[in-house]
């Protein structure tokens, strides 16, 4: 009975060291970041539609494109009815990323 609960122990204490050594990577996309960015595209799916919401309302979302380094990236976010409408194509704005959650979107004069 002794050397099982030995056995176990060390299976235990095996298991917890190598999950200590496998967290050593960071995730670079956490946090908060604000970029600078161009409306390409807008887009609403009706609420009759594929990926639209329960409430019978329609989804509204965004597609934004700014340079990160040396690439272009893409990004779309859901937003509401009110930000849908006052950003339309074109227009360059900032927005705001915490964990890769859109937070904030504001016009650049």
């Amino acid at each position: 009975m002794r050397r099982r609960a030995e056995l176990a122990l060390l299976v235990f204490a095996a298991l917890t060291l190598s999950a200590c050594a496998s967290g050593g990577r960071k995730d670079t996309g956490l946090g908060i970041r604000k970029l600078d960015c161009v409306v390409i595209e807008r887009g609403r799916d009706s609420s009759g539609q594929r990926g639209a919401r329960y409430d019978g309302t329609d989804s509204y979302y965004l597609v934004f494109e700014t340079r990160e380094g040396e690439a272009n990236a893409r990004y779309q976010f859901q937003v509401t009815r009110n930000q849908w409408f006052r950003f339309v194509e074109g227009s360059h704005v900032r927005i705001t990323l915490n964990n890769n959650i859109l937070q904030d979107i504001r016009l650049i004069d």
